[in-house]
């Protein structure tokens, strides 16, 4: 066996699981001071603070297979005691540098046009030639730099990093072609070199050599602009986010918006906590608590898919006492009025931006509540105080990632954890509003 180092290497990452993915399965074992995503070899490489730390984690999941979106992951120790810069450059592929990098993107939800790709690669330096298609490994450009090192400086700055927020992750290697040939100015190819090019005659591939662009991406969400995007509006979309497929039992084809809550407690619950606990599957548009049946509510999601996930995930949850039954409504939508709770322009809503990050996150409540959002100045001693009301506290953690403090709160039952995200989301400590979601570990 390798003797023990503080760099794990991770074996099995495929493309649907992210950085922050196994940042998630590892924090809880100590600070992660370095991750190297090899894209090429499905593995990556983790640097912790320390050995122990290293060999906390490797004992831990020796008992336990640590799996990610259902897919399982193999650890072990690296033959590196430390990351060097050389390291994290040459992402593990081996790879000689040339000023032709070949751009594989994953996670796509938006269409990737030369205009869009020419605005991520520019920066870096003159980009001479981008041809874009299709191949079995997904979306794929090549993009051909004045020189060398204007391609090694945009890889070295843009390997993993998204176009859009949360989608569209860039997977780059260096290409082993001289030159690109580009016959046609367009949407999927372009000589910046010689703007005189046509366009492609109709009914024509521009680029046959290097592979189909197809249509395959003709039914994604055309509006896109490359900024945090909104709703996502269609099933592939949602399909993407979960890393391809949909969760077992969710179909993706259900276009009723309003769910029906009943088996509440009336006298605990309100339209606010509906919405913490409801817009963790979906955007809110509005809430109604029915007079006549104190024990029941409507809350209309922003789209079916949406009210989908919150049925699948939330039927049978505990909550107050209470066993929820969440079926779909017999009403398209719920009717304005003295007695509805709007929320459709609520900034507490959490899909107006990460919505794939906030889909890839969606799950039936745990015992384990993840906070965001919150101050550096916050301690773990004033979230426990904040919780404690709602159940004992198993255990915490306050960590940091990306500068920003985050907790991990372990409670004794499911229902614990998820009355305190119904009560405490969005709720003010060390002045900060906080942001609660569940978390998918099972252990701190």
């Amino acid at each position: 066996m390798t003797e023990p180092s503080k760099v794990i290497h991770v074996r099995n990452v495929g493309h649907e699981i992210s950085e922050n993915d196994l940042l998630q399965l590892f924090q809880p074992f100590g600070v992660i001071t370095k991750l190297v995503m090899l894209r090429a070899k499905n593995q990556a490489l983790m640097q912790m603070q320390d050995v122990p730390s290293a060999v906390n984690a490797l004992q831990f999941f020796a008992n336990l297979q640590p799996s990610i979106r259902g897919r399982n992951v193999y650890v072990q120790f690296s033959s590196h005691q430390e990351l060097t810069t050389a390291d994290q450059n040459a992402q593990g592929r081996g790879d000689e540098p040339n000023r032709i990098l070949l751009v594989t993107i994953h996670h796509m939800l938006y269409p990737i046009t030369v205009e869009v790709l020419h605005q991520v690669f520019f920066p870096h330096g003159f980009v001479e030639k981008i041809v874009t298609f299709q191949k079995s490994a997904g979306f794929q450009a090549l993009i051909q730099y004045q020189t060398r090192q204007c391609a090694v400086s945009a890889r070295t700055a843009l390997q993993g990093r998204n176009i859009y927020d949360g989608c569209c992750q860039l997977d780059i290697q260096f290409s082993n072609l001289d030159e690109l040939q580009v016959n046609y100015n367009n949407e999927r190819s372009r000589d910046f070199t010689n703007p005189s090019l046509p366009s492609e005659p109709k009914g024509r591939s521009s680029q046959p050599g290097y592979g189909d662009t197809g249509g395959m991406y003709a039914l994604q969400a055309s509006g896109a602009r490359p900024v945090g995007f909104s709703q996502m509006a269609n099933a592939a979309a949602v399909a993407a986010a979960f890393g391809g497929g949909l969760p077992p039992g969710v179909s993706g084809t259900n276009d009723r918006c309003t769910v029906l809550v009943s088996n509440l407690n009336p006298d605990r619950i309100d339209e606010d906590k509906l919405f913490n606990l409801f817009s963790i599957y979906g955007n809110i548009v509005r809430i109604k608590l029915l007079r006549n049946k104190p024990d029941h509510a409507l809350v209309q999601m922003g789209d079916g898919f949406q009210a989908e996930l919150a049925v699948h995930f939330l039927k049978g949850a505990m909550l107050f006492g209470k066993r929820l039954e969440v079926n779909f409504s017999k009403h398209p939508n719920i009717t304005q009025g003295a007695d509805t709770h709007e929320y459709a322009n609520s900034n507490l809503n959490r899909f107006n931006r990460n919505a794939a990050k906030n889909y890839r996150y969606c799950c039936s409540p745990t015992k384990m509540i993840h906070i965001s959002s919150l101050s550096q100045e916050v301690t773990e001693e004033e979230i426990v105080s904040l919780l404690e009301e709602h159940g004992p506290i198993v255990n915490s953690k306050l960590f940091e990632m990306n500068g920003k403090k985050q907790a991990l709160i372990m409670f004794d039952t499911e229902e614990q954890a998820t009355e305190a995200l119904v009560c405490k989301h969005a709720s003010l400590l060390s002045g900060s509003i906080i942001r609660i979601s569940f978390s998918q570990l099972q252990t701190l």
